[in-house]
């Protein structure tokens, strides 16, 4: 049986690999905005962070989250959600045509 892995199993793994390409990362445990996604982090010199669901539930973003996601698209850094370490993979390679 294969069980989905938590959200904190999953933003631990993406931390890691975040970790592993030099990245400055910080996960969000209380912030004083309620709503900031559940990892920040500096890469390749750009502001990004990242909404962490368990696989399937990248849908279940609340209307708060959306809200921080969309204002750090909209000045300039990078914000997403991801189920996977495969879709932090793929959104780390897109700001890096579309910010420069």
């Amino acid at each position: 049986m294969n069980k989905v892995p938590l959200e904190s199993t999953l933003q631990r793994k993406i931390s890691k690999y975040l970790e592993s390409l030099g990245c400055y990362v910080v996960k969000v445990v209380v912030a004083n905005k309620a709503g900031v996604p559940d990892l920040v982090f500096c890469y390749d010199g750009k502001f990004m962070a990242c909404e962490v669901k368990r696989k399937g539930l990248k849908r279940n973003v609340t209307k708060l989250q959306q809200y921080h996601i969309d204002l750090i698209n909209k000045t300039g850094g990078l914000a997403f959600v991801a189920d996977s370490l495969d879709d932090v993979k793929l959104h780390l390679h897109k700001p890096l045509d579309f910010l420069e």
